[in-house]
């Protein structure tokens, strides 16, 4: 009789654990869940960031948003996984916001994760309910070369190996020389050369080469929820052509930044948080 106990305790736990695991899906990313409320927001960084470049937005909204803050897989320390692409990677959030039926939530994205805000809100419109795309462009190539064209199978496999065979030294040297031209506030530059750092080499540059060749620019005519758009200061100068890349997307409402570079929650960030508030609320 005890082993017959025994046998179908075993044989729960096994339906029990086989149950989980038939649910459990591993994403290109991990999720941070915080805050109380109806509507929910989903944060995407921008490349090689932590899902940490939204703290102060997220403490400044999760009194009465839920929040869902994405760091992708392979960015600032979360473990890579196979198969990184732009595509691949809308495709997986579209998938959780869908799977954990959150109702029409708020994206807001950074650099990459605003080229992200922008596609699910284009191919998943009945998804998104707004948008907030912080400094991002549909085709960031195209301001450098205005005749631009992406291409169907574009070989990342060169910048890989450039990537890849860099030493530690001469990666982080890189990424300090960079930094100062991203973000004026000194005092952020070591975390986020160190979330570049511990990016896993090989998505660094998969997901550079392929952002590069992503145009956009077509695609957010289909785009429907209203769209808050946040540029650095120096922007303004390329008014024209920044917008002209925004041509077809009709609810867009354009802002750009006093001060400050790429990084605007840091750089202006009084001004940027009474944008979202107002926007978001």
């Amino acid at each position: 009789m005890k082993k017959y106990i025994i046998l179908v305790i075993a044989l729960l736990f096994s339906a029990v654990c086989l149950n989980v695991f038939a649910q459990t899906k591993s994403y290109p990313f991990e999720v941070l869940k915080t805050g109380k409320g109806k509507q929910a927001v989903v944060f995407i960084p921008g490349f090689a960031s932590s899902g940490d470049v939204w703290k102060e937005t997220r403490a400044n909204l999760e009194k009465d948003h839920t929040c869902y803050t994405l760091t992708m897989a392979g960015f600032a320390g979360v473990k890579p996984q196979s198969n990184a692409s732009f595509k691949n990677w809308e495709t997986e959030i579209a998938d959780f916001i869908k799977t954990n039926k959150i109702e029409k939530p708020i994206v807001i994205g950074h650099s990459m994760g605003g080229g992200f805000a922008l596609a699910l809100a284009a191919d998943y419109p009945e998804l998104v309910g707004k948008i907030v795309v912080v400094d991002a462009l549909p085709c960031m190539a195209a301001l450098m070369d205005p005749n631009f064209k992406s291409k169907e199978n574009n070989d990342c496999s060169s910048m890989v190996n450039q990537m890849t065979a860099m030493t530690e030294t001469q990666f982080l040297d890189m990424q300090k020389k960079t930094m100062p031209r991203l973000v004026q506030d000194a005092s952020k530059i070591d975390m986020i050369v160190d979330w570049s750092v511990k990016s896993d080499r090989k998505t660094f540059a998969e997901m550079y080469c392929d952002f590069s060749n992503t145009d956009l620019r077509e695609k957010i005519a289909q785009v429907k929820c209203p769209s808050l758009i946040l540029l650095e200061s120096y922007f303004v100068n390329l008014k024209p052509a920044i917008e002209g890349q925004y041509q077809n997307l009709k609810n867009a409402n354009f802002q750009y930044a006093g001060k400050g570079l790429h990084f605007i929650m840091y750089d202006d960030a009084a001004w940027y948080l009474n944008q979202v508030n107002n926007f978001v609320k």
